[in-house]
């Protein structure tokens, strides 16, 4: 056998505050950069972090970050939730409004440490407890407000809900009915806790580890 491969590990590190400054940049700081990457909240990817942000902030997630590669995208205590999010308004000409749609919602999880390339050989799944599924209502750009949560509706639905459907993405009709309906911005810690009751995936621990890999027969 070969030597172990020694993994590149991140350490955490401290969050970058807007103040700080890049070296060998004249006077850029780290809120330029913040400024040109997300100046505007309308742009697909960014209005996709917002949701996240706006139902983390709902929750009360301590040290709320985001993790790009996570298998969900927030923990909330021991629940897991996946975000998702529409709009009706796009940064490019639209010759009408969008149609709300959510897709990704089943994902396979990876782990390159794992045989066999590393993927979850049960392949794509669900791998949140809960899906919060957001939508910007705004359908005017002269009433869009990049800064006004009241533009959001919220709409949770349990996995067990969604693994009964067995389809790659739901139109917003189908979302509603799950959900039962939209919920307020401020219920939304209530409501999240409410869908979580009793919902897990079969292996909701960790799918892989090299210790259960080595007791395999």
């Amino acid at each position: 056998m070969g030597d172990a491969i020694q993994w590149l590990v991140p350490p955490v590190r401290k969050a970058l505050t807007g103040r700080m400054r890049f070296l060998g940049l004249r006077r850029a700081r780290v809120k330029d950069f913040w400024q040109f990457a997300l100046g505007d909240l309308r742009m697909n990817n960014a209005r996709g972090y917002l949701a996240e942000y706006l139902v983390g902030t709902a929750l009360a997630i301590r040290d709320l970050k985001r993790i790009e590669w996570d298998a969900y995208d927030l923990l909330f205590g021991e629940i897991t939730i996946e975000v998702k999010s529409s709009a009706y308004l796009q940064l490019w000409e639209q010759e009408e409004l969008s149609t709300l749609r959510f897709g990704g919602l089943r994902g396979t999880r990876s782990d390159l440490r794992a045989p066999k390339g590393g993927r979850d050989p049960l392949g794509p799944r669900l791998n949140a407890m809960v899906y919060v599924f957001c939508v910007q209502t705004a359908t005017s750009h002269d009433a869009y407000d990049q800064l006004d949560v009241s533009q959001w509706k919220f709409y949770v639905v349990s996995r067990s809900d969604l693994a009964a459907i067995k389809v790659k993405s739901r139109g917003i009709a189908r979302v509603q009915e799950l959900s039962g309906g939209a919920t307020a911005w401020g219920d939304l810690k209530t409501v999240v806790t409410v869908a979580a009751a009793g919902q897990a995936r079969d292996d909701d621990g960790d799918w892989w580890s090299p210790e259960a890999e080595q007791r395999r027969p």
